[in-house]
């Protein structure tokens, strides 16, 4: 067993111990991190992948696999934060991929690829009448945001405490890098507050801007009460509902939207509808998008060298024709909420505060009690979420440390039933440390 014994230890000498085992194991990474960080501040170019003691360097993927520098094999439970939906070596997405190659990239016109994946788009959410591409969530939601000011001629934008809708629209706390719009921030999940906000900043607010799951808040579901009002909110006063389906989007085979049966009037899209390549894309009601259209005087500008990059749209074509079918959405989401399920499970077997929240293929992960509604409920104490995250690579799975899973279409049950089988081993040896729910 790779795990440690927790009756005669506390929590901060097990994780010194965790730590030095890490690290001992990966001097390969480890020399990864240094060099890198001659060049980059901190050796990171991209927050999220930061932990400590350092953080695995991959070099190879396969499926559902990864392979780090030092020659250890992990299970990909992260998914590259839902983007890898395909996994890592799907033969449609990479026979697409050369393809294009072979045909050129940077072309700089239109090509073949762009059409079709935005009717594919359209076919699979009726709520986008039209569709614009960009290079990313974040670029997505900006872009909405822009179009639902230019629509409705206000300024404002209420957003949700905690949310996270790209590298610049952080609302964890204040932060010197969020877009300057004027926001209003409301508590999710409560829709007498929201509702309230939305009347009386309804003659500056343009738009609301909402996850109908949180996703990196920690997988915190949307009610369906609380989504339908501020669709009803909104529309009574002519703002812009904006559903940011960046993750949720693979939900269903419609999305959440599509689940909840509410219309919005823009979307959001990103991640893995690009084939697992850089992509973003927002879309909506004709009224508000073909402000974008260049046949049209005083239309509004929308400019990026790879918007409609080449590579991105073959993958983005092939893997929603061909791949992602509906069929192939509802058993994915089906093995996400089985193990979503067992995880629960494990926790009430060994007497653990456990919380796996989310829907589908998208998980949290909590060692606390629920229920959760909003971010300001979570409490799992960083140092257990480190312990939890270290024992689970030692046992070959990765994950985020913050908790947060998203499954490939390459992830199998057994996959599942042995993280699963690994996790209740972690909660077995904790029991000491974090008490019994009884």
């Amino acid at each position: 067993m790779t795990g440690f014994d927790g009756r005669n230890a506390d929590l901060e000498q097990v994780l010194a111990e965790a730590r030095l085992r890490y690290a001992q194991r990966r001097p390969r990474s480890a020399a990864h991190d240094r060099e890198a960080q001659a060049s980059m501040p901190g050796g990171n170019t991209r927050t999220v992948l930061h932990h400590g003691p350092f953080p695995l360097t991959f070099l190879r993927g396969e499926g559902a696999r990864l392979w780090d520098a030092d020659g250890l094999e992990y299970r990909d439970f992260l998914g590259e934060y839902t983007a890898g939906l395909y996994g890592h070596s799907n033969p449609v997405i990479a026979e697409a991929v050369e393809h294009a190659l072979r045909d050129g990239i940077v072309l700089g016109g239109r090509n073949r690829h762009e059409g079709e994946l935005a009717a594919l788009i359209r076919a699979r959410f009726p709520s986008c009448e039209l569709i614009r591409f960009c290079n990313s969530g974040t670029e997505a939601n900006l872009m909405a945001i822009g179009a639902a000011r230019a629509f409705t001629g206000r300024d404002a934008v209420l957003v949700f405490d905690g949310a996270y809708h790209g590298g610049v629209l952080s609302f964890a706390g204040p932060s010197p890098v969020t877009a300057p719009y004027p926001f209003v921030s409301v508590p999710y999940n409560d829709a007498a507050g929201a509702v309230e906000a939305i009347e009386r900043e309804a003659g500056r607010l343009a738009a609301v801007l909402v996850e109908p799951m949180m996703g990196s808040a920690g997988a915190i579901p949307g009610d369906p009460v609380f989504l339908a009002a501020l669709r009803a909110a909104t529309a009574r006063h002519g703002v812009a509902l904006i559903f940011d389906e960046v993750m949720t989007s693979r939900l269903s085979p419609g999305g959440l939207q599509g689940v909840l049966g509410i219309a919005p009037d823009l979307t959001s899209f990103g991640k893995y509808l690009g084939g697992g390549l850089s992509f973003g894309a927002f879309g909506g009601r004709r009224d508000i998008l073909e402000r974008f259209d260049p046949r049209r005087a005083g239309a509004l500008a929308h400019a990026g060298t790879f918007n409609n990059n080449v590579l991105s749209m073959a993958a983005g074509a092939a893997g929603l024709s061909r791949v992602y079918t509906p069929e192939r959405a509802a058993d994915l989401n089906a093995r996400g909420d089985r193990l979503r399920d067992a995880l629960n499970a494990a926790g009430r077997a060994t007497g653990v505060p456990v919380l796996a929240t989310g829907i589908g293929s998208i998980l949290g992960l909590h060692v606390q009690q629920g229920p959760v509604r909003r971010p300001a409920d979570l409490t799992t104490p960083p140092a257990v979420r480190e312990l939890l995250h270290l024992e689970m690579i030692e046992r070959g799975f990765y994950f985020a440390r913050r908790g947060f899973l998203s499954l490939s279409i390459e992830t199998t049950d057994r996959d599942c039933a042995d993280f699963a089988a690994a996790f209740r081993e972690v909660l077995s040896d904790w029991g000491a440390l974090l008490g019994s729910t009884s």
